[in-house]
């Protein structure tokens, strides 16, 4: 028998350590090849590590809320014999060997071999990859993590009505969302409270009242906007907005958009290219305060605040926004946000902001006074767009006319930018968005 050493997966370059917050597994439990072990976290993201190979679990190097550095042995488990491992890797080896000789013969020699020499050696492919596929894949191909699999057992849900629900984490994996919206879709009996990352356990007290137990991300909220509050000087500038024209435009042209690039065009990566734009004019927002010393950052990464399934707030980020048109930037929007409300980012991607955007609007209030994301400098908080009577100057005097109007919030760090500057920047992005530049778009 051997014994072999999992270790900590890389998580980002930034990312150098992760809390291991359960374990999964217990000792001489068995473990199947891409079975999750353990939870960690890191930062604002959870995730599971999964096993690289089958055998049984023998050792845990750590305890539940250890810190664990990247590149660390966290458990040891006990695996088949190593010879019987050898030469499956050796088999498999051999095929993908013959495979890739027989396609590079194909490519080479396809236009002197005739038609039936084609047939069958295609024949051939086929075969081979046909025997390799269980030595391979076959073992990855229908993973479901152990709460899943919980949630299922306990719903009466069949293994083959499992495999039919469409999964939206990584790799297609069916996620703990995933189910519990199969089971709500198709109206079966409630769904028993299953303690999870991101849950709060509650404790009811006398009469009505009751406690809440913090879940671990709404610690890490806390004090980091706690901290924030402490480090940065907050200074508020609103403006009032026109949008009108960016309105009808977006509504006239929406709907060729989706059929064109398969995606909707919602408000966001439009106020963001203003965003953009602002930011090339006033680089110092792009910035973060170190000691008595500026930084000023080469790339535009724009953070989105989403919220997420579970009522939580993340912030995963849009590197190089300053890079991408407004295709790049909807596609971008999109994917963030949906991957956010699943729980399914990667660490590296709620990491290196430069700017935080937020779209309080969403939520129907007018504005706000959002909290700066440390170490940035700087946040702006778009509210709702309302119908609103404003008075329109024209050549042949002013008249009331109803107009589509929405408040810029700008927070920014007194510390390095001052009342004008914070006020101008804010200006400039309501004047982008109020004379709205068509040829910026597609």
């Amino acid at each position: 028998m051997g014994n072999y050493h999992l270790k900590i997966p890389k998580m980002g370059e930034s990312v150098a350590e992760a809390t291991l917050t359960k374990w999964l597994k217990d000792v001489g439990d068995s473990i199947e090849i891409d079975e999750a072990i353990v939870e960690i976290a890191t930062d604002k993201v959870d995730s599971d590590v999964p096993s690289e190979l089958s055998g049984v679990l023998i050792e845990k190097k750590f305890s539940e809320n250890d810190v664990v550095q990247v590149g660390e042995t966290f458990a040891i488990i006990q695996t088949e014999s190593e010879e019987d491992v050898a030469e499956t890797s050796e088999e498999a080896i051999e095929i993908v060997e013959e495979i890739t000789e027989i396609e590079e013969h194909i490519e080479e020699e396809n236009k002197n071999i005739l038609l039936h020499e084609t047939e069958l050696i295609s024949e051939s492919i086929v075969a081979a990859k046909t025997a390799i596929a269980p030595i391979i894949s076959d073992q990855y191909s229908r993973f479901y993590s152990p709460l899943v699999k919980k949630i299922a057992s306990q719903e009466g849900i069949s293994f083959d009505e499992l495999r039919k629900i469409k999964g939206t984490g990584q790799d297609d994996r069916v996620t703990k969302h995933d189910i519990l919206s199969y089971l709500k879709l198709h109206n079966q009996k409630t769904i028993p409270v299953v303690q999870h990352k991101g849950t709060s356990k509650e404790k009811k007290m006398g009469g009505q009242d009751q406690v809440t137990q913090m879940s671990r991300m709404e610690k890490l909220t806390a004090a980091h906007m706690i901290n924030s509050k402490q480090t940065s000087a907050h200074v508020q500038s609103f403006v009032e907005t026109d949008v009108t024209a960016l309105w009808n435009w977006r509504n006239k042209v929406k709907s060729a958009f989706f059929e064109r690039e398969n995606e909707k065009l919602t408000f966001t990566p439009l106020f963001m290219t203003a965003l953009i734009m602002a930011l090339k004019d006033f680089p110092i927002l792009n910035s973060s305060v170190q000691g008595d010393s500026i930084l000023q950052k080469r790339s535009i990464n724009i953070g989105l605040a989403t919220s997420m399934s579970d009522g939580n707030l993340i912030v995963p980020v849009i590197k190089n926004a300053d890079h991408l048109n407004l295709v790049g930037l909807a596609k971008a929007v999109n994917d963030l946000a949906k991957r956010a409300r699943n729980q399914t980012l990667k660490p590296e991607e709620v990491q290196d902001g430069t700017f935080t955007f937020t779209n309080i609007g969403n939520f129907g209030a007018l504005t706000g006074t959002p909290i700066i994301n440390q170490p940035q400098v700087g946040i702006i908080a778009m509210g709702v767009i309302r119908k609103m009577p404003a008075v329109i100057e024209t050549s042949e005097g002013d008249f009331i006319g109803i107009r589509k109007k929405v408040i810029i919030s700008h927070s920014f760090d007194h510390r390095i930018i001052n009342g004008a500057i914070g006020g101008q920047f804010v200006k400039n992005m309501a004047d982008y968005l109020e004379n709205w530049d068509e040829s910026l778009i597609l």
